[in-house]
């Protein structure tokens, strides 16, 4: 059980509810914001900046969906790694591309750029004191400053809501295979094959 009340989109302020469309989400679209909603301005707050970082920007649906899968592993994040969202399925993520995350620099499905932009999130989410030069000018082969700011913002984002979402414990209504034991790895590939992810919406 969550570790703090999920709020039921009913007993969202009706200023949030409208914002977000809650009336026309499921729970799991509504997510981590069913906790936020404790707090209503801060919730508004974060579905704003969320909404703007899922907005077409520069970099391609793909890539972002690929690296929010990747830090939601390392997070351990059940939440982050049982939703699908549609536009990045939308750009060609589907489950055996997901599978790949599991070597992404041995994936032969990967661009150069997505095993960077990759490598970077690893790094982001498991040592981020050890991001040198050398990891940058890798990135700056394949992206763009502006790019590469993007990135950062996304991976920030998935790092640090994703360990919050995990330290709250929201599992609850998650398929099986993503409420196992605390102390079980839980990875966003099902090695099975058989995908017990669930699609969603943009937030």
């Amino acid at each position: 059980m969550a570790r703090i009340r999920m709020l039921a989109a009913e007993e969202f302020p009706a200023a949030l509810r409208t914002q977000l469309g809650a009336d026309d989400k499921t729970p799991l679209e509504l997510g981590n914001l069913r906790i936020y909603a404790h707090r209503p301005a801060l919730a508004q707050a974060y579905a704003t900046y969320m909404a703007e970082l899922r907005r077409p920007g520069l970099l391609s649906r793909r890539l972002v969906e690929l690296v929010r899968l990747r830090v939601a592993f390392h997070n351990q994040c059940r939440s982050c790694m049982a939703v699908r969202y549609r536009d990045g399925a939308a750009d060609g993520v589907d489950e055996g591309l997901v599978c790949q995350l599991a070597s992404p620099d041995e994936a032969p499905d990967l661009s150069d750029a997505e095993r960077s932009a990759l490598r970077f999130a690893d790094r982001m989410a498991t040592d981020h004191l050890s991001i040198d030069d050398a990891l940058f000018a890798d990135l700056r082969s394949h992206f763009s400053e502006a790019e590469i700011v993007e990135l950062g913002m996304n991976v920030a984002a998935f790092v640090g809501y994703g360990r919050l979402s995990m330290a709250i414990d929201m599992v609850d209504e998650l398929p099986e295979r993503f409420r196992s034991a605390a102390d079980a790895v839980v990875t966003p590939w099902n090695p099975d094959g058989d995908p017990d992810a669930v699609p969603v919406g943009a937030p």
